[in-house]
């Protein structure tokens, strides 16, 4: 029998996006991929809901009709919501007190909890997009002045910027897995006190492997704290 999922995530709209993003989404590790989780996770798609959105400009009308799709997935029984975007942090609490479930908008939620694991040391953020990346999205999820924090973006890389540019082109994978890496091992240049790194990007985590092995330290992301609330929530 097929299991009925508990977990929920809210997704971009379909086709509102570059190509490039589903060419990301087959790669295991992605928070998209069905493949990536060893339960079942209930897709939705939100109006409106894409990069100038999500990232660039957050939308109150797109926050609005994902409250309205985490209250519905409540009803029908999902125990937790995810999202695909860690953009989404901004929304974190407003999300959160919508609905009588978990949610967890974004990896960045990790930030507090691995910088008391590092004994204070920086935590390493690597973000699509770091000039997005606000000091009011990282409030949202509990990452004040109080928390050192070091971040990079991927904004600038070739295959990022080609896909961004150009929503019909096709991009390198394993180019990108390379420039990705390359910008995780300027971070810890830039910050040599780094004691761990945490993936903003929902399409990063099939390139943690790489990054942890060029860098030295561990690596978090949000595949992660979706797998403790299934555990949490089933055990």
């Amino acid at each position: 029998m097929k299991k009925i999922p508990i977990i929920g995530m809210l997704c971009w709209e379909s086709h509102k996006y570059p190509k490039g993003f589903d060419q990301l989404a087959t790669l295991k590790g992605n928070t998209t991929n069905p493949e990536t989780f060893k339960f079942p996770i209930l897709y939705e798609r939100i109006e409106g809901a894409n990069y100038e959105t999500v990232v660039l400009k957050p939308n109150r009308e797109v926050l609005a009709r994902m409250i309205k799709a985490s209250k519905n997935m409540a009803k029908k029984g999902i125990r937790a919501i995810a999202t695909s975007c860690g953009f989404n942090a901004i929304f974190q609490n407003e999300l959160a007190q919508a609905v009588n479930v978990l949610v967890i908008t974004s990896g960045l939620l990790l930030v507090p909890l691995v910088s008391r694991m590092i004994g204070g040391k920086k935590v390493g953020i690597i973000t699509a997009n770091e000039y997005a990346l606000t000091r009011e999205h990282l409030r949202a999820v509990g990452v004040d002045e109080s928390i050192p924090v070091c971040i990079i973006g991927i904004q600038d890389t070739d295959e990022w910027k080609k896909m961004l540019a150009n929503p019909e082109a096709v991009i390198d994978l394993r180019k990108l897995e390379l420039e990705v890496v390359e910008k995780a091992k300027e971070l810890v240049e830039r910050c040599p006190d780094i004691g761990a790194i945490v993936l903003e990007c929902t399409d990063l985590p099939p390139f943690a492997t790489s990054i942890r092995e060029a860098t030295g330290v561990p690596v978090f992301d949000v595949n992660m704290l979706i797998e403790i609330a299934y555990r949490a929530l089933t055990r």
